[in-house]
């Protein structure tokens, strides 16, 4: 995994390096795409899968946890990299430039980072799989840590069919897996992220100033779902979030039904997009990418979050392809009231299906999901 996480680095230099040297749009729209495909292959998809590897023998929770604070931190370091863009022609190229030194350092450190020990331990590389336990955990803790495999089955090596994942044995948990991510994204929060400029705009709030608010309420709610992870539980953050998102939508909505000059509507608007963004870094933005390894059994992980992870990207792409124009052809309180309704669709949804795993191993887990069918 480390290793594929090495290339998908080095290629993100190089994709940025030529893209900032494009004069063309149908190359850039290419390239774009090309990009696009780079990421879905390397870090998006491997990232949740290599976290639980390391981290299903410990509070898994609260160190899944960073790589949503990380992603945070990314987003508020590109909307301050972005901010000269209005005053400065041609910065967005500078923006790719500097968006490949993060990349570069990150090739460099793989190169030092541990393997996973699940992923050493099903291809049967059982001593360097207690080697990489002894560098991660110490010396006290390898045995413990090797027990905890075997007792997963972390020997299960055998593929297993697209059939049994789609209408088989396993289609319960990659259905709550895809529809929690579907959920998730047709709660509107990457319109939100994608328009906040724009909405913001309409409310007479500066768009850097907007962009930045929201940079900062997203990295509050994570370091406070990181804190309350392993005490409260996936499912209780899950369903907290959905519904204070759901909550949020609704002011939105509240706030379109007052004049647009009142000050009412401009603190409605604003207060209710930066409750929405902090609702969502609470629960529906770290836990599903966290919670999804843990269901799903050893034998069909890898490829049960990759059908997951597309189901996500494709709702992803049309909400963000179609938003504009259904708030032009809706408007904006019937189009957040469809928000709305999918966040309380998404509560009822936890409540009847998802499981909670704080605390469980994965053979308790796989317990409780049998147990509700």
């Amino acid at each position: 995994m480390s290793q594929g996480f090495s290339i998908e680095c080095f290629t993100n230099d190089c994709w940025s390096s030529y893209e900032c040297n494009i004069h063309n749009t149908a190359w850039y729209a290419t390239w774009s795409v090309i990009s696009g495909n780079r990421d879905g292959f390397g870090s998006t998809s491997c990232f949740p899968l290599c976290d639980r590897g390391f981290t299903f023998f410990c509070e898994g929770g609260t160190y899944g946890s960073f790589i949503q604070i990380a992603t945070c931190l990314g987003l508020i370091a590109s909307l301050f990299a972005g901010i000269p863009s209005k005053s400065i022609v041609g910065w967005w190229r500078v923006c790719f430039w500097i968006s490949a030194v993060p990349a570069a350092i990150l090739a460099l450190f793989m190169e030092f980072c541990a393997e996973s020990p699940h992923w050493l331990y099903k291809r049967g590389r059982l001593i360097e799989a207690e080697a990489e336990f002894e560098r991660l955990l110490g010396v006290s803790h390898v045995k413990s840590a090797m027990s905890e495999l075997s007792r997963s089955g972390g020997d299960e090596i055998e593929s297993v069919k697209l059939s049994e994942l789609l209408y088989g044995r396993h289609f319960r948990v990659v259905f709550i897996g895809s529809t929690l991510f579907a959920l998730q994204q047709l709660s509107g929060i990457n319109a939100v992220f994608y328009f906040s400029s724009t909405v913001f705009k309409k409310a007479g709030v500066p768009s850097d100033i907007a962009n930045i608010c929201i940079g900062f309420s997203n990295l509050t709610g994570s370091i406070v779902a990181m804190l309350l992870m392993d005490k409260l539980g996936r499912k209780v953050l899950l369903l907290g979030s959905f519904l204070g998102m759901a909550i949020a939508m609704c002011v939105q909505v509240a706030a379109t039904t007052l004049p647009g000059s009142a000050y009412g509507a401009l603190y409605l608007s604003v207060g209710g997009m930066l409750m929405f963004v902090l609702s969502f870094a609470l629960g529906a933005g770290p836990v599903p990418g966290l919670l999804l390894p843990e269901i799903f059994p050893n034998r069909i992980r890898a490829k049960a979050m990759a059908i997951c992870m597309s189901v996500h990207w494709v709702v992803n792409f049309f909400v963000g392809l179609l938003f504009l124009r259904l708030l032009e052809q809706l408007g904006p309180q019937l189009l957040y009231t469809i928000f709305s309704s999918f966040c309380f669709l998404a509560v009822i949804f936890v409540k009847r299906n998802v499981v909670e795993t704080k605390g469980k191993s994965l053979q308790e887990i796989e317990i409780s999901l049998l147990s509700t069918e």
